[in-house]
Protein backbone atom coordinates (compact mmCIF):
# COMPACT_ATOMS: atom_id res chain seq x y z
CA UNK A 1 0.00 0.00 0.00
CA UNK A 2 2.95 2.19 0.54
CA UNK A 3 4.37 1.83 -2.96
CA UNK A 4 3.33 4.94 -5.42
CA UNK A 5 0.57 3.54 -7.91
CA UNK A 6 0.80 6.32 -10.48
CA UNK A 7 1.24 10.42 -10.56
CA UNK A 8 -1.64 12.32 -12.23
CA UNK A 9 -2.46 16.08 -12.23
CA UNK A 10 -6.12 15.19 -11.23
CA UNK A 11 -7.33 12.84 -9.36
CA UNK A 12 -11.23 12.06 -8.93
CA UNK A 13 -12.52 9.60 -6.26
CA UNK A 14 -15.95 8.41 -7.25
CA UNK A 15 -17.35 6.91 -10.33
CA UNK A 16 -20.57 8.20 -10.20
CA UNK A 17 -22.69 10.81 -12.58
CA UNK A 18 -20.69 13.78 -11.03
CA UNK A 19 -17.44 12.51 -10.68
CA UNK A 20 -17.54 10.84 -14.32
CA UNK A 21 -18.67 14.84 -15.51
CA UNK A 22 -16.27 16.69 -13.33
CA UNK A 23 -13.23 14.38 -14.24
CA UNK A 24 -14.79 14.71 -18.62
CA UNK A 25 -14.65 18.40 -17.86
CA UNK A 26 -11.71 18.83 -16.55
CA UNK A 27 -9.92 17.54 -19.13
CA UNK A 28 -12.04 19.40 -21.36
CA UNK A 29 -10.59 22.22 -20.11
CA UNK A 30 -6.93 21.49 -19.30
CA UNK A 31 -6.22 19.04 -22.32
CA UNK A 32 -2.54 18.45 -21.67
CA UNK A 33 -3.07 17.67 -17.95
CA UNK A 34 -3.54 13.99 -16.88
CA UNK A 35 -7.02 13.22 -15.25
CA UNK A 36 -7.37 9.96 -13.73
CA UNK A 37 -11.01 8.41 -11.71
CA UNK A 38 -10.76 5.70 -9.32
CA UNK A 39 -13.99 3.88 -7.93
CA UNK A 40 -14.07 1.52 -5.55
CA UNK A 41 -16.73 -0.82 -7.11
CA UNK A 42 -15.73 -2.72 -9.98
CA UNK A 43 -18.13 -0.81 -12.15
CA UNK A 44 -18.64 3.22 -11.96
CA UNK A 45 -22.18 3.86 -10.79
CA UNK A 46 -23.10 0.98 -8.65
CA UNK A 47 -24.56 3.21 -5.98
CA UNK A 48 -27.00 5.96 -6.30
CA UNK A 49 -26.11 7.00 -9.94
CA UNK A 50 -27.56 3.85 -11.09
CA UNK A 51 -29.90 3.06 -8.55
CA UNK A 52 -31.70 6.47 -8.86
CA UNK A 53 -35.62 6.41 -10.15
CA UNK A 54 -34.35 7.22 -13.59
CA UNK A 55 -36.34 10.71 -13.95
CA UNK A 56 -35.06 13.86 -15.58
CA UNK A 57 -36.69 16.63 -13.51
CA UNK A 58 -37.63 20.01 -14.91
CA UNK A 59 -36.80 22.33 -11.90
CA UNK A 60 -40.04 23.80 -10.18
CA UNK A 61 -39.50 22.56 -7.21
CA UNK A 62 -36.44 24.19 -5.54
CA UNK A 63 -36.31 28.18 -4.38
CA UNK A 64 -34.99 30.76 -7.29
CA UNK A 65 -31.98 31.34 -4.79
CA UNK A 66 -30.78 27.79 -4.71
CA UNK A 67 -28.40 26.01 -7.00
CA UNK A 68 -30.65 23.14 -7.64
CA UNK A 69 -33.16 25.90 -9.18
CA UNK A 70 -30.30 26.80 -11.24
CA UNK A 71 -28.81 23.70 -12.73
CA UNK A 72 -32.14 21.28 -13.09
CA UNK A 73 -34.32 22.81 -15.71
CA UNK A 74 -30.35 23.37 -17.96
CA UNK A 75 -29.36 19.56 -16.60
CA UNK A 76 -32.61 18.43 -17.90
CA UNK A 77 -32.14 20.02 -21.35
CA UNK A 78 -28.28 18.88 -21.27
CA UNK A 79 -29.17 15.25 -20.47
CA UNK A 80 -32.37 15.26 -22.61
CA UNK A 81 -30.13 16.00 -25.56
CA UNK A 82 -27.29 13.63 -24.28
CA UNK A 83 -29.86 10.41 -24.88
CA UNK A 84 -31.26 11.73 -28.05
CA UNK A 85 -27.83 12.33 -29.75
CA UNK A 86 -26.77 9.23 -28.06
CA UNK A 87 -29.22 7.16 -29.09
CA UNK A 88 -30.19 5.96 -25.37
CA UNK A 89 -33.83 5.22 -23.74
CA UNK A 90 -35.73 8.12 -22.83
CA UNK A 91 -39.56 8.07 -21.97
CA UNK A 92 -40.57 11.70 -22.81
CA UNK A 93 -43.93 11.20 -20.59
CA UNK A 94 -44.31 14.53 -18.67
CA UNK A 95 -45.04 15.12 -15.05
CA UNK A 96 -48.63 15.94 -13.18
CA UNK A 97 -48.04 17.03 -9.48
CA UNK A 98 -51.84 16.74 -7.76
CA UNK A 99 -53.03 18.28 -4.71
CA UNK A 100 -55.11 15.59 -2.25
CA UNK A 101 -57.10 18.67 -0.28
CA UNK A 102 -57.85 22.55 -0.38
CA UNK A 103 -54.71 23.17 1.74
CA UNK A 104 -52.27 21.90 -0.57
CA UNK A 105 -53.40 24.56 -3.47
CA UNK A 106 -51.09 26.98 -2.15
CA UNK A 107 -48.21 24.45 -1.89
CA UNK A 108 -49.59 24.20 -5.74
CA UNK A 109 -49.38 27.57 -5.90
CA UNK A 110 -46.21 28.07 -4.91
CA UNK A 111 -44.72 25.33 -7.13
CA UNK A 112 -45.97 27.14 -9.96
CA UNK A 113 -44.46 30.34 -8.61
CA UNK A 114 -41.34 28.53 -8.34
CA UNK A 115 -41.19 26.83 -11.79
CA UNK A 116 -41.80 30.53 -12.98
CA UNK A 117 -38.97 32.33 -11.12
CA UNK A 118 -36.97 29.35 -12.57
CA UNK A 119 -37.91 29.34 -16.30
CA UNK A 120 -39.78 26.29 -15.89
CA UNK A 121 -42.22 25.24 -18.65
CA UNK A 122 -44.93 24.03 -16.18
CA UNK A 123 -48.95 24.50 -16.81
CA UNK A 124 -51.59 24.98 -14.02
CA UNK A 125 -54.80 23.44 -15.27
CA UNK A 126 -57.68 22.12 -14.24
CA UNK A 127 -58.66 18.20 -12.46
CA UNK A 128 -60.84 17.73 -16.00
CA UNK A 129 -57.69 18.72 -18.12
CA UNK A 130 -55.67 16.47 -16.08
CA UNK A 131 -57.83 13.70 -16.21
CA UNK A 132 -57.47 14.14 -20.02
CA UNK A 133 -53.40 13.64 -19.80
CA UNK A 134 -53.96 10.37 -17.29
CA UNK A 135 -58.06 8.92 -16.87
CA UNK A 136 -56.98 7.26 -13.58
CA UNK A 137 -55.57 10.41 -11.82
CA UNK A 138 -56.80 12.10 -8.40
CA UNK A 139 -56.28 15.54 -8.15
CA UNK A 140 -58.58 18.30 -5.81
CA UNK A 141 -59.85 21.30 -8.56
CA UNK A 142 -56.21 21.83 -10.07
CA UNK A 143 -53.21 20.18 -10.67
CA UNK A 144 -49.76 21.15 -12.23
CA UNK A 145 -48.24 19.33 -15.27
CA UNK A 146 -44.60 19.58 -16.10
CA UNK A 147 -44.08 18.46 -20.23
CA UNK A 148 -40.25 18.65 -19.63
CA UNK A 149 -40.23 15.76 -16.97
CA UNK A 150 -38.65 12.53 -18.58
CA UNK A 151 -37.55 9.26 -17.58
CA UNK A 152 -34.06 7.32 -18.92
CA UNK A 153 -32.25 4.24 -17.87
CA UNK A 154 -29.60 5.50 -15.29
CA UNK A 155 -27.00 1.94 -15.53
CA UNK A 156 -27.16 2.87 -19.29
CA UNK A 157 -26.59 6.89 -19.33
CA UNK A 158 -23.68 6.13 -16.84
CA UNK A 159 -22.21 3.27 -19.41
CA UNK A 160 -22.37 6.12 -22.25
CA UNK A 161 -20.43 8.86 -19.92
CA UNK A 162 -17.56 6.01 -18.73
CA UNK A 163 -17.14 5.24 -22.37
CA UNK A 164 -16.96 8.79 -23.26
CA UNK A 165 -14.59 9.69 -20.79
CA UNK A 166 -12.34 7.14 -21.68
CA UNK A 167 -12.28 8.58 -24.94
CA UNK A 168 -11.99 11.66 -24.03
CA UNK A 169 -8.60 10.82 -22.28
CA UNK A 170 -10.05 10.02 -18.48
CA UNK A 171 -8.51 7.27 -17.45
CA UNK A 172 -10.37 5.11 -14.96
CA UNK A 173 -9.13 2.45 -12.55
CA UNK A 174 -11.95 0.50 -10.36
CA UNK A 175 -11.86 -2.05 -7.70
CA UNK A 176 -9.59 0.86 -6.40
CA UNK A 177 -10.77 2.34 -2.86
CA UNK A 178 -9.84 5.50 -1.19
CA UNK A 179 -7.91 4.48 2.02
CA UNK A 180 -6.77 8.08 3.51
CA UNK A 181 -4.13 10.89 3.22
CA UNK A 182 -0.76 11.33 3.53
CA UNK A 183 0.47 14.67 2.77
CA UNK A 184 0.21 15.31 -1.10
CA UNK A 185 -0.40 11.47 -2.09
CA UNK A 186 -4.29 9.65 -1.77
CA UNK A 187 -3.75 6.33 -0.18
CA UNK A 188 -5.70 3.44 -1.66
CA UNK A 189 -6.11 -0.47 -1.80
CA UNK A 190 -3.75 -0.06 -4.67
CA UNK A 191 -1.36 1.98 -3.51
CA UNK A 192 -0.05 5.40 -3.08
CA UNK A 193 -1.50 8.26 -5.64
CA UNK A 194 0.27 11.40 -6.12
CA UNK A 195 -2.11 14.12 -7.20
CA UNK A 196 -1.43 17.74 -8.16
CA UNK A 197 -5.06 18.34 -7.26
CA UNK A 198 -7.87 16.16 -5.68
CA UNK A 199 -11.87 15.99 -6.21
CA UNK A 200 -13.88 13.79 -3.83
CA UNK A 201 -16.92 12.76 -5.29
CA UNK A 202 -17.44 9.69 -2.95
CA UNK A 203 -21.23 10.13 -2.43
CA UNK A 204 -22.02 8.22 0.77
CA UNK A 205 -18.51 8.62 2.06
CA UNK A 206 -17.93 12.21 0.91
CA UNK A 207 -17.75 13.42 4.26
CA UNK A 208 -15.54 11.00 5.65
CA UNK A 209 -13.07 11.49 2.43
CA UNK A 210 -13.43 15.57 3.43
CA UNK A 211 -12.82 14.95 7.08
CA UNK A 212 -8.72 13.73 6.15
CA UNK A 213 -8.68 17.06 4.53
CA UNK A 214 -9.94 19.41 6.93
CA UNK A 215 -13.69 19.59 5.16
CA UNK A 216 -16.63 18.95 6.30
CA UNK A 217 -16.19 19.77 9.94
CA UNK A 218 -20.15 21.46 10.63
CA UNK A 219 -21.72 18.19 8.09
CA UNK A 220 -22.18 14.49 8.21
CA UNK A 221 -23.84 11.99 6.11
CA UNK A 222 -26.99 10.37 7.10
CA UNK A 223 -28.41 7.74 4.61
CA UNK A 224 -32.13 7.00 3.57
CA UNK A 225 -32.84 3.83 1.64
CA UNK A 226 -35.38 4.25 -1.11
CA UNK A 227 -37.05 1.41 -2.78
CA UNK A 228 -39.85 1.57 -5.54
CA UNK A 229 -42.61 -1.43 -5.82
CA UNK A 230 -43.36 -2.22 -9.44
CA UNK A 231 -46.62 -3.17 -10.83
CA UNK A 232 -47.44 -6.00 -12.99
CA UNK A 233 -49.82 -4.37 -15.58
CA UNK A 234 -48.99 -4.32 -18.98
CA UNK A 235 -46.33 -1.21 -20.75
CA UNK A 236 -48.07 2.27 -21.02
CA UNK A 237 -50.68 2.02 -18.65
CA UNK A 238 -50.12 5.16 -17.53
CA UNK A 239 -49.50 8.13 -19.52
CA UNK A 240 -47.46 10.35 -17.24
CA UNK A 241 -45.93 10.95 -13.70
CA UNK A 242 -48.03 11.15 -11.03
CA UNK A 243 -46.54 13.25 -7.94
CA UNK A 244 -48.15 14.64 -4.96
CA UNK A 245 -47.52 17.99 -3.47
CA UNK A 246 -44.34 17.75 -1.39
CA UNK A 247 -43.91 18.84 2.12
CA UNK A 248 -41.56 21.25 0.86
CA UNK A 249 -39.77 21.41 4.26
CA UNK A 250 -37.81 18.37 3.88
CA UNK A 251 -35.62 17.38 0.63
CA UNK A 252 -38.12 14.07 -0.01
CA UNK A 253 -40.98 14.45 -2.36
CA UNK A 254 -43.35 11.71 -0.96
CA UNK A 255 -45.29 8.59 -2.51
CA UNK A 256 -45.50 8.56 -6.76
CA UNK A 257 -46.33 6.65 -9.80
CA UNK A 258 -43.41 6.65 -12.27
CA UNK A 259 -43.27 5.49 -15.77
CA UNK A 260 -40.33 3.50 -16.74
CA UNK A 261 -38.47 4.02 -19.86
CA UNK A 262 -40.01 0.76 -20.69
CA UNK A 263 -43.18 2.28 -19.97
CA UNK A 264 -43.75 0.28 -17.04
CA UNK A 265 -45.55 1.73 -13.43
CA UNK A 266 -43.71 1.99 -10.07
CA UNK A 267 -44.71 3.44 -6.95
CA UNK A 268 -42.47 4.81 -4.12
CA UNK A 269 -39.95 5.60 -3.48
CA UNK A 270 -39.38 4.94 0.84
CA UNK A 271 -36.80 7.46 2.64
CA UNK A 272 -36.17 4.73 5.20
CA UNK A 273 -33.36 6.57 7.55
CA UNK A 274 -30.87 3.42 7.23
CA UNK A 275 -28.52 2.23 10.10
CA UNK A 276 -25.31 2.39 7.96
CA UNK A 277 -23.96 3.62 4.76
CA UNK A 278 -24.63 0.84 2.53
CA UNK A 279 -27.24 -0.89 4.08
CA UNK A 280 -29.46 -2.10 0.97
CA UNK A 281 -30.23 -5.38 2.18
CA UNK A 282 -30.21 -7.47 5.98
CA UNK A 283 -26.66 -7.42 7.09
CA UNK A 284 -24.91 -6.70 3.71
CA UNK A 285 -22.22 -4.25 4.13
CA UNK A 286 -22.55 -3.92 7.93
CA UNK A 287 -20.25 -1.89 9.85
CA UNK A 288 -20.62 -1.82 13.84
CA UNK A 289 -18.98 1.29 14.35
CA UNK A 290 -20.76 3.19 11.36
CA UNK A 291 -23.80 1.96 12.49
CA UNK A 292 -22.86 3.51 15.94
CA UNK A 293 -22.64 7.38 14.20
CA UNK A 294 -25.62 6.90 12.15
CA UNK A 295 -27.87 6.11 14.74
CA UNK A 296 -26.51 8.80 16.99
CA UNK A 297 -26.96 11.18 14.48
CA UNK A 298 -30.72 10.19 14.09
CA UNK A 299 -31.09 10.61 17.52
CA UNK A 300 -30.44 14.13 17.03
CA UNK A 301 -32.46 14.50 14.03
CA UNK A 302 -35.06 12.93 16.40
CA UNK A 303 -34.75 15.42 19.60
CA UNK A 304 -33.31 18.70 17.70
CA UNK A 305 -34.37 18.61 14.09
CA UNK A 306 -36.46 21.48 12.71
CA UNK A 307 -38.29 19.68 11.11
CA UNK A 308 -41.02 16.26 12.59
CA UNK A 309 -37.77 13.82 12.04
CA UNK A 310 -39.71 11.56 14.56
CA UNK A 311 -43.03 11.58 12.40
CA UNK A 312 -41.11 11.31 8.91
CA UNK A 313 -39.03 8.18 10.79
CA UNK A 314 -42.29 6.31 11.70
CA UNK A 315 -44.03 7.12 8.38
CA UNK A 316 -40.73 5.74 6.03
CA UNK A 317 -40.99 2.78 8.19
CA UNK A 318 -44.13 1.75 7.50
CA UNK A 319 -43.85 1.89 3.80
CA UNK A 320 -42.23 -1.24 4.52
CA UNK A 321 -45.93 -2.89 4.17
CA UNK A 322 -47.03 -2.65 0.76
CA UNK A 323 -50.28 -2.35 1.87
CA UNK A 324 -49.47 0.78 2.77
CA UNK A 325 -47.18 2.13 -0.64
CA UNK A 326 -50.60 1.11 -2.27
CA UNK A 327 -52.66 2.40 0.13
CA UNK A 328 -50.34 5.94 -0.51
CA UNK A 329 -50.80 5.63 -4.00
CA UNK A 330 -54.48 5.60 -4.10
CA UNK A 331 -54.77 8.83 -2.77
CA UNK A 332 -53.21 10.15 -6.06
CA UNK A 333 -54.51 7.41 -8.51
CA UNK A 334 -57.90 5.47 -9.11
CA UNK A 335 -57.53 1.79 -9.48
CA UNK A 336 -54.81 0.92 -7.47
CA UNK A 337 -54.55 -2.74 -6.77
CA UNK A 338 -52.48 -4.38 -3.94
CA UNK A 339 -52.35 -7.50 -6.29
CA UNK A 340 -50.56 -5.45 -8.87
CA UNK A 341 -47.35 -4.03 -6.85
CA UNK A 342 -45.96 -7.49 -5.33
CA UNK A 343 -42.13 -7.12 -6.31
CA UNK A 344 -39.84 -4.80 -4.77
CA UNK A 345 -36.96 -3.18 -6.58
CA UNK A 346 -33.73 -2.72 -6.21
CA UNK A 347 -33.01 -0.46 -3.32
CA UNK A 348 -31.11 2.86 -3.58
CA UNK A 349 -29.23 4.61 -0.88
CA UNK A 350 -29.34 9.03 -0.62
CA UNK A 351 -26.41 10.41 0.89
CA UNK A 352 -28.06 13.08 2.42
CA UNK A 353 -26.04 16.10 4.03
CA UNK A 354 -26.76 17.12 7.47
CA UNK A 355 -25.66 20.25 9.21
CA UNK A 356 -24.45 18.87 12.49
CA UNK A 357 -25.08 22.74 14.45
CA UNK A 358 -28.48 22.86 13.44
CA UNK A 359 -29.54 19.69 13.16
CA UNK A 360 -31.19 20.21 9.62
CA UNK A 361 -31.35 17.84 6.46
CA UNK A 362 -29.13 20.49 3.94
CA UNK A 363 -31.64 20.82 0.76
CA UNK A 364 -29.49 22.24 -1.50
CA UNK A 365 -25.77 21.10 -3.00
CA UNK A 366 -22.97 21.92 -0.72
CA UNK A 367 -19.62 21.55 -2.33
CA UNK A 368 -16.30 22.93 -0.23
CA UNK A 369 -12.42 23.45 -1.10
CA UNK A 370 -9.13 24.78 -1.51
CA UNK A 371 -6.28 24.87 -3.64
CA UNK A 372 -5.44 21.46 -3.11
CA UNK A 373 -8.83 19.27 -2.92
CA UNK A 374 -12.31 19.77 -3.80
CA UNK A 375 -15.36 17.87 -2.18
CA UNK A 376 -18.82 17.31 -2.99
CA UNK A 377 -20.65 16.95 0.00
CA UNK A 378 -24.38 17.03 -1.14
CA UNK A 379 -25.41 15.80 -4.78
CA UNK A 380 -28.40 14.09 -3.72
CA UNK A 381 -31.29 14.45 -5.91
CA UNK A 382 -32.13 15.44 -8.33
CA UNK A 383 -28.02 15.56 -9.06
CA UNK A 384 -28.45 12.48 -11.52
CA UNK A 385 -30.98 15.63 -13.22
CA UNK A 386 -28.16 18.62 -12.75
CA UNK A 387 -24.55 16.31 -13.37
CA UNK A 388 -23.36 18.30 -16.39
CA UNK A 389 -24.10 21.66 -15.50
CA UNK A 390 -23.18 20.88 -11.84
CA UNK A 391 -19.94 19.57 -12.87
CA UNK A 392 -19.22 22.78 -14.66
CA UNK A 393 -19.80 24.80 -11.70
CA UNK A 394 -17.20 22.82 -9.79
CA UNK A 395 -14.93 23.37 -12.12
CA UNK A 396 -15.14 26.49 -12.08
CA UNK A 397 -14.96 26.98 -7.76
CA UNK A 398 -12.02 24.88 -8.95
CA UNK A 399 -10.50 27.09 -10.73
CA UNK A 400 -11.63 29.96 -8.80
CA UNK A 401 -10.13 28.46 -5.66
CA UNK A 402 -6.75 27.51 -7.33
CA UNK A 403 -6.57 31.51 -8.57
CA UNK A 404 -7.39 32.84 -5.39
CA UNK A 405 -4.30 30.87 -3.95
CA UNK A 406 -2.07 31.87 -6.12
CA UNK A 407 -2.88 35.73 -6.14
CA UNK A 408 -2.66 35.28 -2.91
CA UNK A 409 0.84 33.97 -3.07
CA UNK A 410 1.78 36.78 -5.31
CA UNK A 411 1.02 39.02 -2.59
CA UNK A 412 2.99 37.30 0.27
CA UNK A 413 6.03 37.52 -2.10
CA UNK A 414 5.44 41.25 -3.10
CA UNK A 415 5.61 42.19 0.35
Amino acid sequence: MGNLACSTDYLVVGGGVIGLNIARELKRRNSSASVLLIEKEISCGSHASSRNSGVLHAGFYYSADSLKAKFTAEGNRALTKYCLDKKLFIHRCGKLVVAQNESELESLAELKRRGDRNGVELSEITEADAKKIEPRVKTYQKALFSPATSTVDPAQVLSAMREDALKEGVKIEEGVRYVGKKKNCVITTKGAYYAGYIVNCAGLYADKIALDFGFSKNYRIVPFKGIYLYSDEAAHTYKTHIYPVPNLKNPFLGVHLTVTVEGKAKIGPTAIPAFWREQYKGFDNFKLMEMTEIMFREAGLLFFSGFDFKKLAIEEMQKYSKKVMVSMAGKIIEGVKPENYQVWGRPGIRAQLMDIRSKKLEMDFVIEGDAGSCHVLNAVSPGFTCSIPFSKYVCDKINEMQNNTLKSEKQKAAL
